[in-house]
């Protein structure tokens, strides 16, 4: 139930203003004065305020000014027994909800208080939305599972810091927008992040792109060049697939790490530099140091602050989120209109294992939008990898099948799909354990009792 409040030095219409509004169904307070109306207002638990514009002490144009400032979101109507446009005009721009003249048409007073409070819930709804949307997307990554909350309290806890940070997950994962928000929280925010993808470049190509060179360095060397390490001073640098980089590259990276000095190629100065170092690997460095492919100095450098990124089967409660975002995102791209998934569809998308992550999802969104040819994708717009994967199984009814038939068909392909797990497949089934049992006890004695039958006719 809602609560209004009335201010007005006049006293008969206070309480008649309280009669009315209690018989809409309202709880009303009252006040003589400005400063009363705003002791109660800043208590707390007033929906709505009604206030005369023209009283000793603190005037109804202050109380709509402090209101709005102080308690925003409160709606506040206006009344006067002088009204004129310059105090209409004067009371919106402080504020005001609307203006009205005395004396009152409590039928048209009624609607704008409706109207006040209907706006009221809205703009609560689309701030709590908000509030939501800022919850669950940090900086493009999308989820609400317990895996990204601790994703995303990782990276709320490091991003203020100096650390080294090493992000580790499968390919697809996201991890360099794990890195991208690290450094777009960070104090160093407005300085450069540059990304080296370490796979991709051959071991000369990636010394030489780290750390520069000097002209005349070797043949092409023309002019000289600024590595990644000196174009990132001030800010982050990301190597991304960290455990591809051989030996000698592990060896100065290990003195950039230690000593935060770099050296061109060609040269002999040493360059101080100020970097923060956030590094991502699919790998498992652990295993990588065993083999000895991986520097174990190089490793505790790195793994000083370290936040693993889930696959997306670990966080499928996250899928229909990222459905729908790739899903505004490619209508806007295509100028299409397409509303959602068939069922058949949605249940493949959610039982599918996702090997590629989210980056095989959002492929998979995007070529669904094309192929797609109606308002709704179908399960013949999914890739062939999704309608090809057994992420849904069917099983064929025959029409006019008895019902005691069609149970043992459907129980017996579930204890198929589950292993033979029992306990499973009454979940799946949503029956009792016990129920399980004692059907499957009940076939097995109907066919060993049907055999021993087929047995004394053979006899």
């Amino acid at each position: 139930m809602y609560t209004i409040l009335t201010i007005d030095d006049e006293e008969n219409i206070r309480n008649g203003l309280a009669d009315n509004f209690e018989l809409e169904g309202y709880n009303v307070v009252t006040a003589s004065n400005g400063k009363d109306g705003l002791d109660l207002v800043f208590k707390g638990g007033v929906d709505l305020v009604i206030t005369d514009l023209r009283m000793d002490g603190i005037p109804g144009d202050e109380v709509v000014r402090q209101v709005t400032t102080k308690t925003p979101g409160i709606p506040i109507i206006v009344l006067t027994g002088h009204g004129s446009i310059d105090d209409a005009t004067a009371a919106i721009k402080a504020g005001a909800f609307d203006f009205l003249t005395k004396p009152l048409d409590l039928n048209h007073l009624n609607l704008i208080v409706k109207n006040a409070l209907k706006g009221k819930v809205l703009a609560e709804q689309n701030k709590l939305l908000k509030e939501q949307i800022n919850q669950i997307a940090v900086d493009g990554m999308i989820g609400k599972s317990s895996e990204m909350s601790k994703v995303k309290l990782m990276i709320q806890k490091a991003a203020p810091t100096k650390s080294t940070v090493l992000i580790t997950g499968e390919s697809g994962v996201g991890k360099e927008l794990v890195a991208r928000a690290i450094h777009n929280n960070s104090p160093r925010k407005d300085m450069p992040m540059v990304a080296v993808n370490c796979s991709a470049l051959s071991k000369s190509l990636l010394e030489s792109e780290l750390f520069g060179y000097e002209k005349g360095a070797f043949t092409d060397a023309y002019a000289m060049h600024k590595g990644k390490f000196e174009q990132a001073n001030g800010g982050t640098i990301f190597l991304d697939e960290i455990g591809e980089i051989d030996l000698s590259t592990q060896v100065k990276l290990l003195r950039v790490l230690q000593e935060r000095k770099i050296e061109r190629i060609g040269g002999e100065q040493s360059i101080d530099i100020d970097i923060r170092i956030v590094a991502a690997t699919n790998k498992n460095l652990e295993v990588e140091v065993k083999e000895g492919r991986f520097r174990e100095d190089l490793f505790y450098r790195l793994n000083v602050i370290r936040i693993q990124v889930p696959s997306l089967r670990e966080r499928k409660d996250d899928i229909p989120l990222l459905v729908r975002n790739f899903l505004n995102k490619y209508n806007k791209e295509n100028g299409t209109k397409i509303k959602g998934f068939d069922n058949r569809a949605r249940s493949a998308i959610l039982k599918y294992s996702w090997p590629g992550n989210i980056r095989e999802l959002e492929n998979c969104i995007e070529s669904a939008c094309v192929l797609c040819s109606t308002e709704e994708i179908t399960f013949d717009d999914l890739p062939d990898s999704l309608k090809n994967s057994g992420a849904e199984k069917y099983i064929q009814i025959p029409i006019g099948m008895p019902m005691e038939e069609v149970e043992k068909i459907v129980i017996q392909e579930n204890l198929v799909n589950n292993n033979g797990n029992k306990t499973k497949t009454a979940d799946v089934l949503g029956i009792g354990r016990k129920t399980l049992h004692r059907k499957i006890e009940e076939w097995e004695s109907t066919e060993n009792a049907n055999s021993n039958d087929e047995q004394d006719n053979i006899l």
